[in-house]
């Protein structure tokens, strides 16, 4: 991947290349190279670019775990870097490039690469080109930049998976980060909106019922039980990972449950597990 990460307040390189048309039809990168090089540092709409290290790409995909199945947008995609990664690994892969010369280039280079199936660049403005379909998205952006994106990835499926390089979400902390000589890889989980209350209902004897209050902050979530006699037990271990949601409570008989579910919406369908390891299905839909 290489990618624009500076302010839109750094001045350009001088020097910096004139427009060039790149051949989409070059047979290796050499070709592409020749009627366009990139320069490290050189200006883009609201950043310079500067090119992603490949160890720091592969560790990306990996700590995404991309498989062929996935479908890979990187936002802000420079020379097509991580887009052709991710092709290379059998992945749906499509990159965003605002800088049209470099649209061009990332473009020669899909192409030299024969990933012209798997791999495709758009010429387009991230903020504008929809990527709602992404099961993985990718960046190398400014932190200023990833704040302003976060309310759509955040409002995207449950369960995408996100890659940053170098910068974070503000607030919102990483799943998981990696360190890969001096520069950090951070990945987040797009967790379901789990906040409200929830009756829960046992599907076996008695049907016992629960109501549920969770609080959330991104993939933190909180929150207490009533049932039966017993009321506002605290929730012990909650937690939200994509659509899955656990947490356990003591019942009005005093027994410890674990519940393990998927959220899809306002509904909810998983297990309840006492401590005796018997489990029940339960269902719950949100008020």
């Amino acid at each position: 991947m290489s990618r624009f990460i500076r302010s839109s307040t750094a001045i350009a390189l001088a020097g910096v290349l004139a427009a060039a048309v790149v051949s989409v039809d070059a047979k290796d990168r050499r070709e592409c190279d020749r009627d366009y090089k990139p320069q490290v540092g050189q200006a883009g709409k609201d950043v310079v670019w500067v090119p992603t290290p490949d160890e720091i790409v592969q560790r990306m995909l990996r700590m995404a775990k991309v498989t062929p199945q996935d479908t890979v947008y990187d936002l802000g995609a420079g020379d097509g870097k991580i887009a052709i990664a991710a092709g290379k690994m059998g992945a749906t892969a499509v990159g965003i490039e605002y800088n049209p010369d470099m649209a061009k280039l990332a473009q020669c280079y899909v192409q030299a690469e024969n990933l012209a199936g798997k791999t495709r660049i758009i010429q387009g403005d991230v903020f504008k080109e929809d990527f709602s379909k992404a099961t993985v998205v990718t960046m190398y952006l400014l932190p200023e930049l990833n704040l302003k994106l976060r309310p759509t990835i955040l409002d995207m499926k449950p369960g995408t998976r996100v890659t940053s390089h170098q910068f974070t979400m503000g607030d919102w902390e990483a799943d998981e980060t990696a360190e890969v000589d001096y520069r950090t890889a951070y990945l987040w989980i797009v967790p379901a909106k789990v906040q409200g209350t929830w009756t829960l209902r046992e599907q076996g004897p008695g049907n016992a019922q629960y109501t549920v209050n969770l609080t959330q902050k991104y993939q933190k979530i909180s929150g207490d039980v009533s049932a039966g006699t017993v009321k506002q037990q605290p929730l012990v271990g909650a937690t939200v990972r994509g659509e899955e949601i656990r947490f356990a409570f003591n019942d009005d008989k005093g027994v410890t449950r674990t519940l393990t579910g998927t959220v899809r919406g306002n509904e909810l369908a998983g297990t309840l597990k006492g401590a005796g390891g018997a489990e029940t299905k339960v269902t719950g839909i949100r008020k």
